[in-house]
């Protein structure tokens, strides 16, 4: 597919009138992290370059991830030892999508039994939550599951029976593998509950994370925007536009990671942007805001 519209470089798509309007209404732009902002411990080059235009212009954004293993805290030193300094505010995981949806959904749930990284549960400790013990006497109000890599066989299984007694079920996202370059599959939350499924017969109650669009409902409540005020960036389709779409946001694709021309071709999920990456996004956005 070739653009329409040479004057937009590094754009894809056709850049009509209409997608012209829509983008002079972003005020904040939502960034999925690995493969659109960096390749696993590599910053791509023109990543600060980016984030810096969008300041100047006054456009603030922030940070998405489907992956609830590693605490707000533990995900802004990763970003600072990149090159990124970023705060928390700019910050939102799949972890605190969840704290969001029980808080507001199960306003009793207190005590929960949690299967996820010591870093996630710390998370939701911060948050009010107790987390209930591998005890059959210690019986929480509701169970989570995240992409656990740290996970035990024992607390498996206590999932699994605490999931069959009917309590509410969350999982923190669809994901069935995590990303890696590494020569093993890391089995990320969605294959977790397709175990507990199995065991069980019961899928969760609700799942977060990308492409729910509760994902965004954090920035729409810190930022007081309305979704159409919202570009939401990333490499994967089936997630990161699919979820801008769910939401009624401009919905980016940037061609740096995961999704190719192929995948676009193939997909019914069509994104409003194509973008060689999030640098030529940013022109695109600069340039018709300008105007």
């Amino acid at each position: 597919m070739q653009s329409e519209n040479k004057s937009y470089e590094g754009i894809i798509n056709n850049v009509s009138p209409e997608l012209i309007e829509r983008l002079k209404k972003i005020k904040h732009v939502a960034l999925d992290m690995d493969g659109t902002i960096y390749n696993g411990s590599t910053l791509f080059s023109y990543t600060p370059g980016f984030l810096q235009s969008l300041k100047s212009a006054g456009i603030s954004y922030s940070f998405l991830t489907n992956n609830p293993s590693k605490g707000i805290g533990d995900y802004l030193k990763h970003l600072e030892k990149m090159g990124i300094p970023a705060v928390a505010e700019e910050m939102y995981t799949s972890a605190l999508a969840t704290i969001d949806y029980l808080k507001s959904h199960h306003p009793l749930v207190k005590r929960l039994f949690i299967l996820g990284t010591p870093s996630m549960i710390g998370e939701f400790e911060a948050n009010g939550f107790i987390s209930a013990a591998d005890d059959a006497n210690d019986k929480p109000d509701a169970v989570v599951v995240g992409f656990d890599s740290t996970l035990v066989y024992s607390r498996l299984c206590r999932a699994a029976w605490w999931v069959s007694q009917q309590l509410p079920y969350v999982a923190t996202n669809p994901d069935w593998v995590c990303p890696t370059d590494q020569h093993v599959i890391l089995v990320d939350c969605g294959a977790i509950c397709a175990c507990i499924e199995g065991a069980t017969k019961r899928l969760p109650d609700i799942v977060l994370g990308k492409p729910d669009p509760r994902m965004l409902d954090g920035i729409l409540h810190r930022q007081g925007l309305q979704p159409e005020e919202i570009a939401m960036v990333g490499d994967r389709l089936y997630t990161d536009v699919k979820m801008a779409l769910n939401a009624n946001a401009v919905g980016v694709l940037v061609l740096s990671g995961e999704a190719t021309m192929n995948d676009v071709a193939a997909s019914d999920v069509k994104a409003d942007v194509i973008a060689e990456n999030v640098a030529k996004f940013g022109d695109l956005l600069l340039a018709v805001q300008k105007d």
